[in-house]
């Protein structure tokens, strides 16, 4: 057991170097573009949607993920060896030791990367959903044949360790990519949700991250005082924004934990993550 209390100067050391943040979007809104604003010498994607064209100048490296298996591996490999963890689970100090032992030259790279953008994680639910379908647990002990509710519990419950793992990795900045669809309801009123595989796994999301933002499309408007303000404008918007505070005026997922980000900010995380930052700087 290695149980320590942490001063306050390391605890602001350790939250100024790791940030957890989740963005959602609209498809073709050009969230996988936000890459480009990271440093690519300290960033690494992790592709689950091989849909890395529009960001070909980019120079970073990417890791092509294609099964839900490979994706458990790679989170291990950011985020260590699970204390906690039994020796025959995921990232126990057993599964840890033997992926560096197999794969040193990825570790190397890996350890030397301080940003880890994951594209998608719509994606990475829909692998694990198709991974989910082959285990034990999706199968009717009775009948023999599919379950989905124990699919969709497995789903959950692997890709929760999975977020959680990851939001636990030292030194590390995780950034989560994902589809953000819109609803109607039965009252006719426009609802924003991310898309994922299974509905927990979205309602979960938020408490582990820190930061929640959405990039959307608005309309620049300026009032009679010559104050710009914006207006979201899904459809017919010119412009780029994040929306980063949680009762913002459009009903778009979004929180702030550093209480340092306004409501909307330019769609750019490099300068988002040293704005966030500097909160650990007082």
């Amino acid at each position: 057991m290695s149980l320590r209390i942490l001063s306050a100067d390391e605890r602001l050391a350790e939250a100024q170097g790791k940030t957890t943040l989740a963005v959602f979007g609209p498809s073709g809104a050009g969230k996988t573009t936000l890459l480009t604003t990271m440093a690519e010498d300290k960033t690494v994607c992790v592709d689950f949607e091989a849909g890395l064209k529009s960001v070909q100048h980019w120079r970073g490296d990417s890791l092509p993920v294609r099964r839900f298996s490979d994706a458990v591996d790679i989170a291990c490999l950011i985020g260590g060896a699970n204390p906690a963890a039994q020796p025959d689970e995921h990232f126990s100090e057993a599964h840890y030791a033997h992926l560096r032992g197999q794969h040193p030259e990825l570790a190397a790279r890996l350890d030397a990367k301080s940003i880890v953008f994951v594209d998608s994680i719509t994606d990475l639910t829909r692998q694990a959903m198709v991974w989910a379908k082959t285990r034990p647990e999706a199968l009717s002990e009775r009948t023999g044949k599919p379950d989905t509710r124990g699919a969709y519990g497995l789903l959950a419950r692997e890709v929760i360790g999975l977020l959680k793992h990851l939001q636990h990795a030292p030194g590390k900045t995780v950034i989560f990519v994902g589809i953000l669809e819109r609803l109607t309801d039965e009252m006719n009123r426009t609802i924003w949700q991310p898309q994922m595989e299974g509905g927990k796994v979205a309602r979960e999301l938020p408490g582990i991250v820190d930061q929640v933002m959405t990039l959307g499309l608005f309309s620049e408007e300026t009032g009679p005082d010559g104050a710009i303000t914006w207006r979201h404008d899904p459809d017919k918007g010119a412009v780029r924004r994040l929306v980063c505070r949680a009762g913002n005026p459009w009903g778009l997922p979004a929180k702030d934990r550093s209480g340092r980000l306004d409501m909307t900010e330019p769609p750019d995380l490099g300068a988002l993550l040293s704005k966030i930052n500097q909160t650990a700087k007082g």
